[in-house]
């Protein structure tokens, strides 16, 4: 158990590393699974690029009972203005509010950790719940930990002007993963992912174009995807924390893309954490899309989404500890930024016919507090 006593601790070190972690793997000697901490958070987020602003505050709650169950509530509320390409080019510019809630439950019995979560998130034009289920299970003591869950989506897809809703849509997605402890400074992770989507997968808003003229979009009404994700995490003595993913995904739409990660964290003082990452993304077209289709086809799309595009992200975060108690009731004040820039290989700007190309900025205050 010397190992797994070292990790905790240095988890402990890290609280952006140990809350996506807590719900997968917790270490211990009596009781081998443990819940995440009693928490709460207060964020602010701005997201402005590609003339799309979206802000809005997020709140967090998380408060375990007798160290059995864990309960979660988590509001979502963004403020959207759009006069993105799309917009631009097709349609005018807007503004409207979405809402979301989500709901979780933990629940340990021995070296098992069951999750449940309920998502709910309204739009003047779209309505989409969700129900997750996820189970994690420790083997060899403690050392790995194997993961299994599904989630459901049911979405209801309007159009403003309509009453009503139109169209539904449905999603499936199953997981699969193990967490495995290497040293007691490093872990490694593998993730499988299913996902099978049915129903209105298009947008009732945008338009294709077809020997130069504007038509609706066609997109098929099933979907279904793989995706496998390896990563590396942990510290090296004078350098700090270190992380590294990558993920492959590729659907039935012929969509081909790679992910890759990379992150590094260190601790300033007693008091500071500094963390900067680097994610870099690469997709393939959809075998429907076209920027401008010179034969009709059953299915046709302008998606820029299912175009062939990169993305470049760089971000930085800074996080400082208000309270002078180093153990449970810290207190954390934390402030990201990340610059993006989107690249398109074959999706058009309809003003100038040059390939279109975009940057964004996501800033994020919020203030976390253990209890």
């Amino acid at each position: 158990m010397a190992a797994t006593d070292a990790l905790r601790g240095w988890l402990r070190r890290w609280p952006g590393l140990w809350r996506p972690l807590s719900g997968l793997l917790a270490l211990g000697h009596a009781q081998a699974a443990d819940l995440p901490e009693d928490r709460a958070e207060a964020l602010l987020h701005v997201y402005d690029g590609g003339g799309v602003t979206v802000s809005g505050p997020a709140f967090l709650v998380r408060k375990s009972l007798a160290d059995k169950v864990s309960l979660s509530a988590q509001l979502h509320v963004d403020m959207v203005s759009s006069a993105s390409i799309d917009v631009v080019t097709t349609a005018s510019p807007y503004r409207e509010r979405r809402t979301a809630l989500d709901l979780g439950l933990e629940h340990v019995v021995r070296d098992s950790t069951i999750k449940l979560g309920l998502g709910q998130s309204t739009e003047p034009d779209y309505r989409a719940r969700s129900l997750a289920l996820d189970v994690a299970q420790e083997v060899f003591g403690g050392m790995s930990t194997a993961s299994l869950g599904f989630s459901r989506g049911a979405d209801d897809v309007g159009k403003k002007g309509s009453a009503g809703y139109f169209d539904r849509a449905t999603h499936w997605q199953y997981r699969l993963g193990l967490t495995q402890v290497l040293t007691p400074r490093w872990l490694a992770t593998l993730n499988l992912e299913a996902i099978a989507d049915d129903g209105y997968l298009g947008n009732p808003y945008r338009v294709a174009r077809v020997f130069g003229a504007a038509v609706p979009e066609r997109d098929p009404r099933t979907r279904s995807a793989r995706a496998v994700r390896v990563g590396a995490r942990g510290e090296l003595a004078g350098i700090g924390m270190l992380r590294a993913e990558y993920r492959y995904y590729w659907d039935t739409w012929a969509v081909r893309g790679h992910t890759l990660e990379l992150g590094h964290g260190r601790q300033l003082g007693d008091a500071w954490i500094a963390e900067g990452a680097l994610r870099l993304y690469r997709q393939q077209h959809a075998l429907f899309y076209s920027d401008n289709a010179s034969v009709e086809t059953l299915y046709v799309s302008r998606n820029r989404q299912l175009s062939s595009f990169s993305d470049l992200g760089l971000q930085i975060k800074l996080s400082r500890r208000l309270s002078r108690d180093a153990g449970k009731g810290q207190i954390w004040l934390n402030g990201a930024f990340e610059y993006k820039h989107f690249s398109y290989r074959d999706f058009s700007d309809l003003r100038t016919g040059l390939p279109y190309a975009h940057n964004a900025s996501v800033l994020q205050l919020y203030v976390s507090s253990n209890f």
